[in-house]
């Protein structure tokens, strides 16, 4: 069944296999590594991954991270998953935390009704430390 609480998702096994491996991991996961780590299950050719990743993204079960070009599970409720989703990457230890806030999307929608530009689509990633790595890089 689906990740997010409430959404009824049918998968099939190679999607929730694949499923599986974004939420087992703490940071981004590419198509390489998941099929890598799927090899045992069955998994043998990179396009068996990328159509199970496809059908994940598509629902809202997962996510891509465009600038790692990676992928990680969702963790949004069913409350916000309407709302403009967002992240912010550590640049040290690579976790990755997903931010959902209506006021950031509000505010890129000004400026694109400003400029008179229709959005098609909208990927906000934040690369830098997160607090455990920034402490650790303040002690050395």
């Amino acid at each position: 069944m689906g990740h997010l609480a409430g959404k009824k998702i049918n998968l099939t096994k190679n999607q929730s296999l694949v499923m599986e491996v974004l939420s087992d991991s703490t940071s981004p996961v590419s198509a390489y590594s998941i099929l890598e780590k799927l090899r045992d299950k069955g998994f043998r050719a990179p396009l068996q991954v990328y159509r199970a990743l496809d059908k994940l993204v598509a629902s809202g079960m997962a996510h891509r991270i465009e600038s790692v070009n990676a992928f990680v599970a969702c963790n949004r409720s069913d409350d916000d998953s309407d709302s403009m989703v967002g992240f912010i990457i550590c640049i040290d230890c690579g976790h990755v935390k997903e931010i959902s806030d209506n006021s950031i999307e509000l505010g890129l929608d000004k400026i694109a009704e400003k400029e008179s530009f229709t959005v098609k689509k909208q990927t906000l990633e934040m690369h830098g430390l997160c607090h455990n790595c920034e402490t650790q890089n303040k002690s050395i």
